[in-house]
């Protein structure tokens, strides 16, 4: 999805621009953006930009993950808690069961985890077939994938 977006893709920019209504920002996993940060001006000035309307979960300098409200800003017990030993089992563990196209992707089995330890949470990638053999595996109740 970052990358869809850095090349001004309609298809992202329309998710991301809906994504921009909703009370969770949209999650980037620190992995998931050193994978696709390169140190060239057009791809910083558009990661950049698009990082704004985003968190990375426990990132001191990042946007936290819920937006302000009228009550103010509620948190996400997701965001905020780390992945414990158990959660790092269970990407192994995904990475050993799922029928994955391509080889290991631990960063692809964290974002799925990720989605399910949200619910209801949606995954915008180019790569779907890959998440989907990780959530096969972890079989979350309410995580939908999205191809961009």
């Amino acid at each position: 999805m970052l990358i869809a977006l850095a090349d001004r893709k309609a298809k992202a920019v329309a998710l991301h621009e809906g994504l921009r209504t909703v009370p969770h920002r949209a999650l980037v996993l620190g992995p998931v953006l050193a994978q696709v940060w390169r140190p060239e001006p057009p791809l910083v000035h558009a990661l950049s930009g698009v990082l704004k309307d985003c968190t990375v979960p426990q990132v001191r300098t990042s946007e936290p993950p819920m937006r302000e409200t009228r009550a103010g800003r509620p948190e996400c017990l997701a965001c905020t808690t780390g992945p414990d030993l158990a959660d790092w089992r269970r990407i192994g563990t995904a990475l050993g069961g799922a029928a994955a196209k391509k080889r290991p992707d631990a960063v692809d089995a964290w974002v799925a985890l990720a989605a399910a330890r949200h619910g209801s949470a949606v995954i915008f990638t180019t790569d779907p077939g890959d998440i989907h053999a990780y959530l096969a595996v972890l079989a979350p109740a309410d995580v939908h994938v999205v191809a961009v």
